[in-house]
């Protein structure tokens, strides 16, 4: 089965999307289930999670009710982690079985924002509940992710965009460092997504992005590793199946079983996910 592990939709709204910048004024649109469908079936992908754009309840619950017809298996939400009333609205949130995690935008937090006690506090109370937390950071910030994590070695974790190398400034090597120490902690897997937007949206090559795919192949193991389109964002500088070609070229050379694992047992597995293929 191929899974979409990582995908956005969104009805457009220039204030409660103000991160999309002119030079991505082609996200300034709808895009709703019915695309994904299209984008999905010329894919000859089964099925995906749909994550949070918006740190907004109101995305959360309109996501989980988007996700009630196929070919969406599960929802990676947002809710105030570090609010008192978390517990309850966590509680609440966790009635929708299509519900598999949580998202909080770290990359425009201030440094040491995962080290706050209230916001570990929240996380606390995701222990138990079969519920992923994404990472979004960006690699400056992977120390930080260490650390935090060393704090949950029993939660599951996944790390975003590879921790969103700088490849436009063909950085590799500290971060390289700081995500093979991330994964020798187990509980973190990694999502093999958002590469074309952290290079060069017009000059990136295929073999420039494989440098840093084999640097997490190596460092998690096929096992650990789920691919991700980033969709809509991929389509600044690629389409949705242009995305899995360059994965599909990258894995060509594993064996059945560590394909399998890439393109979509992993997100089966850490998600929980039932009705592929349905």
């Amino acid at each position: 089965m191929r899974i979409d592990s990582h995908h956005h939709l969104w009805r457009y709204d220039p204030a409660e999307y103000d991160w999309i910048s002119d030079d991505m004024s082609g996200l300034r649109r709808d895009f709703l289930t019915s695309e994904l469908r299209s984008q999905l079936n010329e894919a000859k992908v089964d099925g995906s999670v749909a994550v949070q754009a918006r740190q907004s309840l109101e995305e959360t619950r309109w996501l989980l009710e988007m996700a009630q017809e196929a070919p969406i298996l599960g929802v990676i939400g947002w809710a105030p982690i570090a609010a008192k009333d978390f517990p309850a609205i966590l509680d609440d949130l966790r009635q929708n079985p299509l519900l598999k995690g949580l998202r909080h935008v770290v990359q425009a937090e201030p440094s040491q924002f995962l080290t706050r006690a209230d916001f570990q506090r929240g996380i606390h109370h995701l222990a138990g509940t079969g519920l992923v937390y994404d990472l979004l950071v960006y690699a400056h910030q992977l120390p930080e992710v260490i650390a935090f994590v060393d704090q949950f070695p029993a939660h599951s974790f996944a790390l975003d965009h590879m921790g969103k190398p700088a490849i436009a400034q063909y950085e590799i090597d500290l971060w390289s460092r700081n995500v093979r120490e991330l994964a020798q902690r187990p509980n973190v897997t990694c999502k093999v997504s958002g590469l074309v937007t952290e290079a060069n949206p017009v000059t990136w090559t295929p073999e420039l992005l494989r440098l840093y795919f084999d640097v997490v192949l190596e460092s998690f193991g096929p096992e650990r590793l789920m691919i991700g389109t980033d969709w809509p964002v991929c389509t600044v500088a690629s389409s949705y199946s242009e995305w899995w070609h360059i994965v599909e070229g990258w894995t060509a050379s594993l064996s059945r079983s560590e394909q399998t694992a890439i393109l979509g047992e992993t997100a089966t597995r850490v998600y929980r996910l039932s009705g592929v293929g349905a």
